[in-house]
């Protein structure tokens, strides 16, 4: 049966998605969908997804969403995925599922309303929400220091105390790549302190090389796209980024 991701490379699960499958060799056909123009709004898209969010897949007859869900699904349905990416045992497959529960209402919450209030609203022709957007840093920063704490165990490089990654390691690192787009400063501020976050994002990288890096290559120019919206905004209405007027 064909595969189809459906997705938006600038989408944190969708980056995890399209890495997944390519570092597990599994066939596919990108389309994409481009957030920026709405195109998940289209009625064609709405039959793939009726959620209008990506990522999507269609898999033969088959259509599914939710990131985690397309994750384990893929982990289950295509021979040759390595078992430590959502392993045989239940045990182990059960504290996954724990880890990405908690990813969907801590780190991803944090992450994408801080992420989406001080950037990207911007691409959308929305007006940033600092005020949503500091509420969100306060969430990613629990967050970020629930993982050093706990989620990542015994001095191993991976989450659970894995010795390798498994899909909740990369759904979560390719989060933790979305700060990329912030300002520098900022992101400087709320990662640099996080030295064990950053070699666990590097761990992951390089056990996913090189599709990790080629896939999340994207960021970077969205980036100095949005710091031009961002300081043409500044200059055209000051209280819409939290400035005074």
């Amino acid at each position: 049966m064909a595969l189809k991701l459906y997705l938006d490379r600038m989408s944190q699960p969708s980056r995890a998605i399209l890495t997944f499958c390519k570092v597990n060799g599994i066939e596919f056909e990108e389309v994409k969908i481009e957030l920026a123009k709405l195109q998940n709004y289209s009625p064609e898209y709405a039959e793939v997804n009726p959620m209008k969010q990506v990522p999507a897949i269609v898999h033969g007859e088959f259509k599914l969403f939710e990131s985690h869900a397309i994750l384990i699904y893929l982990a289950s349905a295509f021979s040759g995925v390595a078992d430590h990416w959502y392993p045989a045992d239940i045990q182990k497959r059960a504290k996954i599922h724990s880890v990405l529960d908690w990813h969907h209402s801590n780190l991803r919450r944090g992450s994408a309303t801080y992420i989406f209030n001080t950037n990207i609203a911007l691409a959308l022709g929305q007006p940033l929400n600092l005020e949503a957007a500091a509420e969100g840093e306060k969430i990613l920063i629990a967050s970020l220091a629930k993982i050093e704490s706990f989620w990542l165990q015994d001095d191993k490089p991976f989450l659970l105390g894995n010795s390798q990654p498994s899909i909740a390691d990369l759904s979560m690192a390719c989060e933790v790549m979305q700060l990329e787009v912030a300002d520098t400063k900022d992101r400087d501020r709320i990662l640099g302190p996080r030295k064990r976050i950053l070699k666990w994002v590097d761990d992951t990288k390089n056990a996913t090389a090189p599709y990790f890096e080629e896939i999340h290559s994207i960021i970077y120019p969205t980036k100095e796209k949005l710091q031009k919206l961002k300081s043409m905004a500044a200059k055209k209405e000051p209280q819409s980024i939290g400035e005074p007027a």
